[in-house]
């Protein structure tokens, strides 16, 4: 086991990590941007260092800033957390090449994960199934309007480097391919310096499900189910719960078991999630996060099991410490995201945070690095907290966040609370009866 490991993040999930290690008697170090000195992360670590400026080039994407941080301060693994460098294969072999321990997978499994046309071929051979679509690369027009006529209208351009919903275009028709084929090039250029996209079927009404697997790098896995990611604004999740309102537990059983056979059969290590659409009882492979998800804490609700624990565990070369017959699920869990932002503009609301009070009580948690006196620095993601509560059954848990909500305070700076107290309303909400498509529809009146 790890004497010391260093944390290559910031914020609620620096500070997430921290809390593990430390039940694990592991000392931590916290890295740091100027802009940052007076973060939570920072206080709480066993030890600190400043390595760069505000801007993220310079500092927490900085590979020397963080490998020195390192041999500084002795640590023999780094936790990437989620962002930033989490599936950065280059930096994963800059770690391993200077004697030290990523703590997630190989850098070889993030680079097939990371090509979503590669990913997507992958796991085809292992027997995931996938959105019906272009054999790799669309290079032409030419191709592109072939391609859509095979597979039928409508159709989504996604970039093979893409993320984020950037260099993503639907064409409903063959109207109005040409013009989605090349604003899709275009955005994935500017964006990921890759211009290259494939095209894939459209599906109307799906819901957003990802599957949690954890592997030991030595060809065990198992899957932790499902979380329905499906309240999406602008491709970025809002609200995630686990189990799924819609998954039946025949359904959970048999993906669960392919995804972990899947991430079995390649080695992978540590934590993955592998994302799917679902329609109409049917899921179709998207693309696989080799990292932490933002959403982890509802999946360690309802199985009762701490992913980061698991992670160091498995990076330091120990077993899994479960079977898959250990799993069970336990209730129903929520998350919600808090960010600084107001809406229903969503402009990111940076500044000082003049109170804050944590909401308490049975079956709700608070993962958050801010506090009274806080300044939000308008450099990173607003995201400055996420509340995740857990009930014996979905209406227990939707009632248990509204009484949170109600609880939370954060003064100083605009945040998305008003935007979750009005879809705990809904009545489409209360039924678990969504997907993808419906909170951007439901923000238009929102908005109005």
């Amino acid at each position: 086991m790890f004497d010391k490991i260093l944390i290559a993040n910031r914020g609620e999930i620096a500070l997430r990590v921290i809390r593990a290690a430390r039940e694990m008697g592991i000392a931590t170090v916290a890295v740091h941007s100027t802009a940052d000195s007076d973060a939570m992360h920072v206080r709480m670590a066993d030890e600190a260092i400043c390595i760069g400026p505000p801007s993220s080039s310079q500092s927490y994407l900085s590979f020397p800033a963080i490998i020195a941080a390192c041999e500084i301060s002795g640590a023999q693994a780094i936790h990437p957390g989620y962002g930033f460098l989490s599936e950065n294969a280059n930096f994963v072999q800059v770690v391993e090449d200077h004697g030290l321990t990523f703590i997630g997978p190989r850098a070889e499994h993030i680079r097939i994960m990371g090509d979503k046309i590669t990913a997507k071929d992958t796991m085809k051979a292992l027997g995931v199934p996938c959105v019906p679509g272009s054999d790799g690369g669309v290079p032409t027009v030419e191709d592109a309007r072939r391609v859509a006529a095979e597979i039928g209208y409508p159709v989504i351009i996604k970039a093979t480097a893409g993320g984020g919903g950037r260099g993503m275009k639907v064409a409903q028709d063959a109207t109005e391919i040409d013009r989605a084929f090349q604003t899709a090039r275009s955005e994935a250029k500017a964006a990921f310096g890759n211009d290259e996209v494939y095209i894939e079927k459209y599906l109307t009404t799906p819901r957003h499900i990802e599957i949690q697997v954890f592997g030991d790098g030595k060809g065990k896995a198992v899957h932790l189910g499902e979380r329905d990611c499906s309240l999406q604004r602008r491709h970025q999740k809002v609200l995630e719960e686990a189990p799924g309102p819609v998954i039946t537990a025949e359904e959970r059983a048999r993906i669960g078991k392919t995804c972990a056979d899947a991430v079995a059969k390649i080695g992978y290590t540590g934590a993955g999630t592998i994302e799917f659409l679902y329609e109409k009882g049917e899921f179709y492979f998207i693309e696989m996060n080799t990292r932490l998800q933002v959403e982890h804490p509802v999946t360690e609700a309802i199985f009762g099991v701490d992913l980061v624990r698991e992670q160091i565990r498995v990076a330091s070369g120990l077993p899994l410490s479960f079977e898959q017959d250990d799993l069970q699920i336990n209730g129903h869990a929520i998350e919600v995201r808090i960010n600084a932002e107001k809406v229903p503009a969503f402009t990111p609301c940076p500044g000082k945070i003049t109170a804050y009070h944590a909401p308490g009580g049975l079956g709700v948690r608070m993962d958050s690095a801010i506090y009274t006196g806080y300044s939000v620095p308008p450099y990173y993601d607003s995201l400055i907290a996420k509340l995740i509560v857990h009930g014996r059954d979905r209406d227990e848990a939707l009632a248990r966040l509204q009484r949170a909500l109600g609880e939370m305070i954060i003064d100083g700076v605009d945040t998305t609370t008003p935007l979750f107290t009005a879809l705990l309303n809904d009545p489409q909400i209360k039924a678990g009866d969504y997907n993808i498509h419906w909170l951007e529809n439901w923000l238009k009146a929102y908005a109005s």
